[in-house]
């Protein structure tokens, strides 16, 4: 019968493996590294020393470059007129759920 080619079988061998193609032993992980380690009992012990810590510089009060999102911004409050639950009445939610979408 018909076999693939030589050269085919070798670009297929290069592909990177999915956890699909390997029963259980393969995993692909997200580059993260552990924090600690799973103990015989089932739990997990955190090991300090492989935490990430992240240094803030000290003269950050100085620094020129700002975020994206202001830090002078005022607290917004939402105006509910005539809700006595605010802004979490089911009635409300369902009366502009309609109203956005039609009815059904």
């Amino acid at each position: 019968m018909f076999k693939p080619t030589q050269p085919l079988l070798r670009s297929l061998r290069r592909l990177a493996l999915t956890t699909k193609q390997v029963n259980g032993g393969y995993y692909k992980g997200n580059r993260t590294g552990s924090m600690g380690r799973h103990t015989k009992y089932g739990g997990y012990v955190v090991e300090w020393k492989k935490v990430r810590t992240y240094v803030v510089p000290a003269n950050l009060k100085d620094f020129t470059l700002t975020p994206f999102v202001t830090q002078k911004m005022e607290k917004t409050r939402g105006r509910f007129e005539g809700q006595t639950k605010g802004g979490f009445s089911g009635q409300r939610y369902l009366e502009r759920w309609k109203v956005e979408n039609g009815e059904d």
